[in-house]
């Protein structure tokens, strides 16, 4: 099993669901629509960012990987975990790796990702997180994993409502659009861009049962937009397979040449790559 990509990189739009659908996204659907991509992604239940985030990293349903945002910002996340984080494989399997989770929630650096995976980690609040993370990829171009988190749209979500219906929320995310075109500014201009795996996804969507809240099993709070760009990432195409976030530790280590952790429950999704998946 070889890597298809020398860096990968993991963007998550905090409480943006799927709506980048319903406002201006020029950078990420500029991006997506030369990859692979879907409106119709799940998330985990319950709708909430430890664990929806725990389910990204560690490949697991919630149930099993324990976390709650109370449990990530109080605590560590146990290395004897039978389900170790995407960045714990590829720090095993690439002991000398570069790699960097920058959050605006403190509890993904402390609490969700394993400390041994010794990363360089930052939590401050955008724009001088975007502004650092575009710093270190043009001062670090040989990279193995950055992970990417922004928190604007859940605030606004929160604040003014969720939906395709409240413009302060769509206005945030168009905002935040800014922020990923930044990033891959940065990346283009590292040179790496074409030899890199791009992830762009939501945690978790929100205003279902409650209009500025999120944490139930409606639609509009587990829907989520999951894509990626990338080599042999097929170009244009619209995931037709069912996408869960926990796939998204499947598609980097795949990515990655890493034999994938035989607990995670994810896999990768039918359509994404031109190349032959070994089944899981």
């Amino acid at each position: 099993m070889g890597a298809i990509c020398n860096h990968v990189f993991v963007i998550g739009l905090d409480g943006a669901g799927n709506f980048i659908k319903d406002t201006p996204t020029p950078n990420i659907h500029g991006l997506l629509q030369q990859g692979a991509m879907t409106y119709q992604a799940q998330t985990v239940f319950p709708s909430i960012s430890a664990q929806c985030w725990g389910s990204m990293f560690h490949g697991v349903e919630p149930d099993q990987h324990q976390l709650s945002n109370d449990i990530a910002s109080d605590t560590r996340y146990p290395e004897d975990s039978a389900y170790p984080s995407f960045m714990k494989l590829i720090r095993q399997h690439y002991p000398d790796a570069k790699l960097a989770a920058f959050s605006e929630w403190a509890p993904i650096n402390h609490g969700i990702i394993e400390q041994s995976c010794q990363f360089e980690d930052l939590s401050i609040r955008c724009p001088e997180l975007i502004t650092t993370a575009a710093n270190y990829i043009r001062n670090n171009p040989d990279l193995k994993c950055l992970y990417v988190q922004i928190d604007n749209p859940d605030g606004a979500g929160h604040e003014f409502g969720y939906g395709n219906h409240v413009p302060e929320y769509l206005a945030k995310i168009t905002e935040v659009d800014g922020y990923v075109g930044i990033l891959l500014d940065a990346i283009r201009d590292a040179g790496i861009l074409e030899e890199s795996l791009i992830i762009i996804t939501s945690d978790h969507g929100g205003g279902g049962d409650h209009p500025r809240s999120h944490g139930s099993d409606h639609p509009m709070d587990m829907t989520v937009f999951w894509g990626c760009y990338g080599p042999t990432v097929a170009s244009g195409v619209e995931i037709k397979d069912t996408v869960s976030i926990k796939d998204t530790a499947h598609v980097v280590a795949y990515s990655l040449g890493i034999e994938p952790c035989p607990t995670w429950t994810g896999k990768v999704p039918e359509g994404i790559f031109t190349t032959a998946v070994v089944a899981e």
